[in-house]
């Protein structure tokens, strides 16, 4: 054993604190970022919400990911919020537990979300004249409720191998939310097999799932490539660009943060921000500014008023 059997009723967030002079100025500055995010979510949900003609899959999708994103960041960024101006960093066990379930299960149930939205776009120009037939209401409800119910799955698993581990006197985290690498770090046990459990279950999701995206990807260029007019192959790719952007960032400060937290948890903190706060803010913004139907929604929307009327 590593050390004394003490039991862990709490852990310590350590967080920002080697940066004291800089917590006001973060605080100020993830606050505006997760409005923002908030309110680029919210956006994207009411207007697919409001205009008919985004009742399609791929906006029924990208409606799914929103709520998603928006429970993601639910999760993680309130409360580092609190710890950027408090004294106290403390959480409970409990809520440790519970933090680790929802941030890693909704992050499963995005990259999950993201692989059926490639899927889709993939159905939608390979398989055009089918494509109604392949993907009906009845598939894209099922897609979208085994990609929230796979994401925590997942998660639940790798929890419960997380905390089945003895904790004793070591409680200080360094990171501003329960990580899960981080966390089974601490255990006092000198068997490894909690911690190569979860490493190599959120590798191979997280390969796995992005491995799927690009082979979609690579069916759908060859697709493209292939179509005679060059006005028709842009329309083709341009109902891909967006997503495209979003799975290119989303996996890469992913590989990135996965990465780093294999390798080391020095500034674990600092490594995670793009995949935990920078990403979510992005994502809204590229799907919005991006996408032409979207634009022509929201501007619909707003010259008939109907966000006021929601008011």
């Amino acid at each position: 054993m590593k050390r004394n059997q003490t039991h862990v009723t709490e852990f310590i967030l350590i967080g920002f604190s080697m940066f004291p002079e800089l917590q006001p100025f973060l605080f100020v500055m993830f606050f505006i970022m997760y409005i923002l995010t908030l309110m680029g979510n919210m956006l994207i949900m009411i207007v697919i919400g409001l205009d008919q003609s985004l009742h399609v899959p791929m906006y029924i999708f990208l409606f799914a990911l929103s709520v998603s994103e928006t429970f993601y960041g639910f999760a993680i960024v309130p409360k580092m919020l609190v710890d950027l101006v408090s004294v106290s960093k403390i959480i409970s066990f409990a809520g440790c537990a519970a933090q680790m379930i929802f941030f890693h299960g909704l992050g499963g149930t995005n990259c999950l979300i993201l692989t059926c939205m490639g899927y889709d776009r993939y159905l939608a120009i390979c398989y055009p004249l089918r494509y109604p037939i392949l993907m009906n209401v009845r598939v894209i409800v099922w897609l979208v409720a085994i990609s929230w119910v796979g994401g925590f799955l997942i998660s639940l698993t790798e929890a419960a191998v997380v905390f089945t581990v003895p904790y004793c006197s070591s409680n200080t985290i360094n990171h501003f939310f329960c990580h899960m690498r981080t966390v089974v770090k601490l255990a006092c046990s000198d068997d490894n097999t909690a911690e190569m459990i979860v490493s190599v279950t959120s590798t191979v999701g997280l390969a796995g799932s992005f491995l799927f995206i690009m082979l979609t990807y690579a069916f759908i260029l060859s697709t493209i490539l292939s179509i005679p007019s060059t006005e028709s192959r842009q329309k083709a790719f341009s109902t891909c660009a967006s997503h495209l952007t979003v799975v290119i960032v989303h996996y890469g400060f992913a590989t990135i943060f996965n990465f780093k937290s294999n390798t080391s948890l020095d500034n674990d903190a600092l490594v995670s921000l793009p995949y935990t706060i920078i990403t979510p803010f992005l994502s809204p913004m590229i799907f919005t500014l991006r996408n032409k139907d979207i634009k022509i929604a929201l501007k619909k929307a707003v010259s008939q008023k109907k966000f006021s009327s929601m008011i």
